[in-house]
């Protein structure tokens, strides 16, 4: 097997498709053969509840509690905590409980790489670890940024002012600086594009807020109410409607990551310019 690809899902902004994106990217990337494991990295446990797990806050096992374990030094070998989707992939759910695990880190000894340890101790099983971030820059997106090998940054087709990235980035270069040299940007993509914005137009104003600084993909994902429907549905987009646009930009942007993760490609930005 080749080397694990740890890739976050970030962008300080909610309602920019994080959850939606981690999924159906996990499903996608499945769909070609690999192996794939998502962590639900939000206390909200929106994931958790896509993924089936309905009352996430009931869940005895959750990503709380391995993180939890490793600062404990108790965390268990066979990783009970790892749940299996139809879909073929694996999955660790999260939940509110995660948001004092966040106050807790605060005070612990190289507090930043506690998910790193956690995901170093269950990556050799997998191609790829996608790990679904809070709307937020604080202590748990630090850990997962400092997990990473890559981090994708969706960004809403109405919402496209440079300065929104700003800090963000930020986040990613000081965390690239000082803690995970090997972190890149994987690429910035549209998320939530409507019939009026999605053409290649809206792709080029990225590129040139974006593109001197940051790889921008190709793919754009469009507002559709299938997407939507997905959170309830149990079900993928490759599921729920197989032959739908939104399938297909997913199958899109499926294409484009495997690049970054195979390739290497010179496109991925280098943080440390």
């Amino acid at each position: 097997m080749a080397k694990p690809k740890v890739i976050s899902v970030a962008n300080q902004k909610g309602g920019v498709g994080k959850s939606t994106t981690v999924y159906n990217l996990g499903a996608g990337l499945a769909t070609n053969g690999k192996k794939v494991l998502m962590l639900d990295v939000d206390p909200q446990g929106d994931l958790t509840k896509m993924l089936g797990q309905r009352k996430p806050h009931d869940l005895f096992l959750t990503l709380a509690n391995s993180m939890n374990d490793v600062v404990a030094g108790t965390l268990a070998r066979d990783h009970p905590e790892i749940m299996h989707h139809p879909e073929g992939f694996d999955f660790v759910p999260g939940n509110r409980s995660l948001s004092a695990v966040e106050v807790s880190l605060v005070n612990v000894m190289s507090g930043e790489t506690v998910l790193k340890q956690y995901v170093d101790s269950v990556k050799q099983d997998y191609d790829y670890v996608l790990l679904d971030c809070r709307p937020s820059l604080g202590m748990l997106v630090i850990n997962a940024l400092a997990a990473s090998d890559y981090v994708l940054i969706p960004v809403q087709a109405d919402y496209l002012a440079a300065e929104d990235m700003t800090e963000l980035v930020g986040t990613v270069q000081g965390i690239k600086r000082q803690i995970n040299p090997r972190l890149k940007i994987g690429g910035v993509f549209l998320t939530m594009a409507n019939e009026t914005n999605f053409r290649k137009d809206i792709v080029n104003t990225v590129k040139e807020n974006f593109g001197k600084h940051l790889p921008v993909l190709d793919t754009v994902i469009p507002a559709t109410v299938r997407l939507a429907e997905i959170s309830t549905a149990d079900k993928s987009i490759f599921q729920h409607e197989p032959r739908g646009r939104a399938a297909d930009a997913y199958r899109s942007l499926t294409k484009e990551v495997l690049e970054i993760g195979e390739k290497q490609r010179s496109r991925t930005s280098d943080l440390s310019r």
